[in-house]
Formats: C-alpha cells, structure tokens, sequence
C-alpha cells in the first residue's frame, strides 16, 4: 500500500513536466510543418506567464538577453537565401536586447515576415518594424517604443523638468532628465535605422515621431489599420498555422476559467429569402 501511494504522489508529482515536454514536441512539429509549407527559418518569439516546473507558480516573460542570444542564433544558422519567418507574441522587454535582434532582422538579406497574432508591445514592436511585412490578425495591437525610464516615459520626465525652475528641481530628477533626453534621440534613431526603405518617404518622419515622442501612453494599442495609415506594411492573411501554434503555448491554468467557449467553428446558414 506505501509502495502505491509512493507511485501515485510521483505520477501527479512529474505529471507537469511530461505535460510540458509534450508540449515542446509539439511546438516543434509544428513548427517544422510551418517551414516545409513555407520552406523558410521559421523562429517563435513568445511571451506568456508559464508555469514552472513542479511547483506551479506563474512566471513572468519578457523579452530579455537570453531570447536575443537565442534569434540571433536561429538567424545566424539561416542561409542568406532562406526566409525567416518570425512569430512575435510580447509585452516588450529590454531595448538593448530588441534592438539587437531588430537589428539582425533588418540585415537578413532573404525576405523577414513578422507575425502578430495577438500583441508585440514596445519592444516587439520595435522588431517588428525591421521586417519586410508585418502579418497582423484583424484585432492584434503593436504599440509604441517610447522609453521608460525607471517605468516612468521618458517624455514625462522631460516635461516635468520643462515646467519647474531648476532650482526646485533634485538632482536624482536631473539625472533622469538628461537619460531620458538621450534615451529618445536613440530611440529616434534607433527606428529610422530598422525601418524599410520602402517606407514612403513623406510618412518616414512621422511614423518615427509618432512611435517614438510619447504622443501615446506606452500601453496603447495600434491597430492594424493605424499602422498601415502610418506606413507599415500590414498584411492580414494571418495563416492558420500560427493561429494553431500559438494555442501550443498555453497560459497556466488557474482556480477557474474565465472564458469558455465550445471549440468548434460556428456558422449559421444564409437567411431563407420569402417569395
């Protein structure tokens, strides 16, 4: 009977981590499904709260040096004929580490297309803008890549300096000024740098000025429609495939769901037409 229970407290105990290995074969498999379709470098780039191992506990994702070690990596390993197609799903993350992999994007000689099936925030955004095309979903959301400087935008703290005498100004604040001062100049021209050149020259100066100055809050969600207005190039055939793969990347599963639907497609035939 010890011998049993032993048994079954080891199964729910390693039951997490042979879910999470089923999952990454099946990330896998469909990933490389994705690049015989494609016949391209496909490299998923995607941030959820996942669950550690064992213990259950929610972690929080970010994009960080480890994931551009990783791109750069992926896109080192791709021939320069070889298209890469990027699955992009994020809240933001470092600069310097969205700025390496944007760059990397942008010096890839075969086509970059970059797929937003749900949101690339700040600094997904930024890589973002190195691709050739942005695929977005009808209802997906980049946002602005304003600094933040000790989480507050770097725009607000320049204005603040901008309102008050120096002399009622302390010195930490200065300081904060005068990196938020430098952090917007290299952002500006971080972006002008990563964007295509067949970015129309009369909306290159305002799409950079519009993601760039802080006109938004850093959280607000550009639509596809406004970032075509802009000057990107947003394509919406969103393919199937990438929709499949991102449900291979599960949220950790809580107390109670919040939505729930049954998963199948619903249709309603066309209406009977009265004679």
């Amino acid at each position: 009977m010890g011998e049993l229970i032993w048994i079954v407290f080891l199964v729910f105990a390693l039951q997490p981590v042979l879910s999470t290995r089923m999952l990454e074969w099946s990330r896998r498999g469909k990933i490389s499904q994705i690049e015989k379709t494609r016949q391209s470098r496909v490299i998923a780039l995607i941030h959820r709260q996942e669950t550690m191992r064992l213990l259950g506990f929610p972690v929080m994702r970010y994009i960080d040096m480890q994931d551009s070690e990783a791109v750069l990596r992926a896109i080192q390993m791709t021939g320069n004929n070889v298209p890469i197609d990027l699955i992009l799903h994020t809240p933001g993350g470092l600069v310097l580490a969205s700025t390496q992999i944007a760059r990397a994007i942008r010096a890839h000689p075969a086509k970059v297309t970059v797929y937003v099936p749900h949101m690339a925030m700040s600094g997904g955004t930024l890589i973002a803008l190195a691709a050739d095309e942005i695929v977005m979903s009808p209802h997906s959301v980049l946002g602005p890549v304003d600094p933040q400087i000790n989480q507050y935008p770097a725009v607000s703290i320049l204005d603040v300096v901008a309102r008050k005498p120096v002399a009622e100004i302390d010195d930490e604040t200065l300081i904060q000024a005068d990196v938020a001062r430098k952090a917007i100049d290299q952002l500006r021209a971080a972006v002008e740098a990563l964007l295509s050149p067949e970015v129309a020259p009369d909306k290159r100066t305002a799409l950079v000025e519009a993601l760039s100055s802080g006109q938004w809050t850093h959280d607000y969600p550009i639509s596809a429609e406004e970032a075509a207005a802009l000057g990107l190039n947003i394509s919406l055939d969103m393919p199937e495939s990438v929709l499949t793969l991102m449900t291979m990347y599960p949220q950790p599963t809580r107390m109670g769901q919040s939505v729930e639907y049954a998963p199948e497609p619903r249709t309603r035939p066309p209406a009977q037409t009265r004679r």
